[in-house]
């Protein structure tokens, strides 16, 4: 059976007004992102690479174009519904790891199902759950800064992963981590793959967007390349 697309891109564009200057940040992006896929976004600086992941996120709207997510027309969405949407379908992992300093990984976990409504204890219960996934069962009363870099990026993804959300997009994921933990970070991202999940990096490293299936490069706003990889690093990586 063939896989959906989660998300539907047409025609993006987005123009920013400095000055008297415009800046056309995305010319026209077109292409589709299918469910359990794994897709690096990459571009040098000024590529319209993180505008686009913010268009991904929800975090900004498009000048003109469309932007479908789960069948919903989210590219005319106002605010409010944007943050639903963000809440319910996204999960974010940033470079620096945006946890509260002075609560525990649970709580840190758990942030995303209190905007959600759920209840304390099914949030408790969920925030556990995925602390245990990302290998942190035992750290769940621990706060940030007892923890590793690597630790604490998992925390991240814990958190990103709590809702179940449609997609997992991460922006620089391994930025603030020495290699090798960088690469323990990109081993869960493989096994998180391979569980399901649809997910999508954002990263100036060629050696990170080798782990993906599929990468997208950008320049001057617009898709210059969208190509599968043909030996992705991770492919026969045996998860035990």
């Amino acid at each position: 059976m063939s896989k959906k697309p989660v998300i539907q891109i047409t025609d993006l564009t987005k123009v920013y007004q400095m000055g008297s200057t415009e800046v056309h940040a995305l010319a026209g992006v077109t292409f589709d992102i299918l469910e359990n896929e794994y897709i690096a976004i990459m571009g040098p600086s000024g590529s319209g690479k993180s505008t686009l992941m913010n268009m991904i996120g929800c975090l900004d709207t498009p000048s003109t174009g469309e932007y479908i997510l789960n069948n919903n027309n989210v590219s005319t969405m106002d605010d409010a519904e944007l943050a639903e949407v963000r809440n319910r379908e996204i999960g974010f992992v940033f470079q620096t790891f945006n946890l509260l300093p002075r609560t525990s990984c649970l709580a840190n976990a758990e942030l995303p199902l209190i905007y959600a409504g759920m209840k304390s204890a099914e949030r408790k219960e969920r925030a556990k759950e995925v602390l245990t996934k990302v290998g942190l069962g035992d750290r769940v009363d621990h706060k940030p800064n007892e923890l590793s870099g690597g630790q604490r990026q998992r925390v991240a993804i814990a958190r990103a992963l709590v809702n179940n959300p449609s997609i997992l997009l991460a922006d620089e994921p391994t930025g603030n981590l020495d290699t090798k933990t960088g690469d323990e970070i990109m081993m869960l991202f493989e096994e998180l793959y391979r569980q399901g999940n649809t997910i999508i990096v954002v990263t100036h490293e060629q050696e990170i967007a080798d782990h993906a299936r599929r990468i997208v490069r950008l320049r001057d706003g617009v898709i210059e390349l969208d190509e599968k990889v043909e030996k992705p690093i991770l492919a026969d990586y045996q998860i035990a």
